[in-house]
């Protein structure tokens, strides 16, 4: 530092560095400041370690509905070709069955004419058990399962083939080109044979035996007969005795006003 004139001049390169001393107080206190600061650093890096793991699952998550989104857009389109394959089965069947309804309709040498004019004499109502009654328009000969088959069978006992081409001459005779039913009828009770498990199928088995004997014993045409079996749907009597039960069990040759027109 020079002096004179009344000034005063500083020299930098002069100037004396003094040391920068804390006191306690401030040294804890900056201490302390620094822990908080290590403390949230620590803070922040945990929570960007969670915001990490967050964002990973994220990720598969989103992974995992681009996947599900696929599959269901597959599967969509799966539906959606098998829709329009059973609208094309609709509309060919609706096809076929017009086509079919129009046959009918047409007239021709397989086809069908009403005939209302059914009743006339059949000799074979004189013969025991058979009972020959009109209904409606149709004429039913019921003849009894006991006289023509084995018990709970559809085999045929001696004799009954011959009451059956009795009576199949007879209906031939009186209604040669009348279509004709051939229906089997059994009692409530279930067949005691394990070859027919319920009803229907031992008065199906009956009526197809019935049905068989007419077609080639009696050359009744094949075309003009159709086979249906009732089982124990349509009683004539009470099954709660035996001779409802024993009525009940029978063959029935219906003729229908209907006929088949040969060739």
């Amino acid at each position: 530092m020079l002096t004179g004139c009344g000034r005063v001049v500083f020299r930098p390169d002069q100037q004396t560095a003094q040391a920068i001393s804390l006191s306690p107080e401030q040294q804890q206190t900056l201490a302390q400041q620094q822990q908080q600061f290590q403390n949230r650093a620590a803070e922040l890096d945990r929570d960007n370690q969670e915001l990490e793991s967050l964002l990973a699952q994220s990720r598969q998550e989103s992974q995992l509905l681009r996947e599900q989104v696929s599959a269901t857009q597959s599967q969509l389109r799966a539906t959606t070709d098998q829709l329009a394959g059973l609208q094309q089965e609709r509309a060919q069947l609706q096809s076929k069955t017009q086509a079919m309804m129009a046959s009918v309709k047409t007239p021709g040498p397989a086809g069908i004419r009403a005939n209302n004019t059914l009743l006339r004499p059949l000799s074979v109502g004189s013969l025991p058990g058979v009972d020959v009654r009109q209904d409606g328009d149709t004429i039913r000969i019921s003849i009894p399962a006991d006289e023509v088959f084995q018990p709970g069978a559809a085999q045929l006992k001696p004799g009954g083939d011959q009451l059956l081409m009795r009576v199949a001459a007879d209906v031939i005779a009186a209604y040669p080109e009348q279509v004709i039913g051939i229906e089997g009828h059994t009692d409530s009770a279930p067949p005691a044979s394990p070859q027919f498990p319920t009803s229907h199928h031992l008065s199906v088995a009956q009526a197809t035996t019935a049905y068989d004997l007419l077609t080639r014993g009696a050359n009744v045409p094949a075309q003009q007969v159709f086979v249906i079996g009732h089982g124990g749907n349509h009683p004539r009597m009470s099954n709660a005795t035996d001779a409802g039960r024993q009525a009940n069990r029978r063959i029935e040759v219906v003729v229908y006003p209907e006929v088949v027109r040969r060739r």
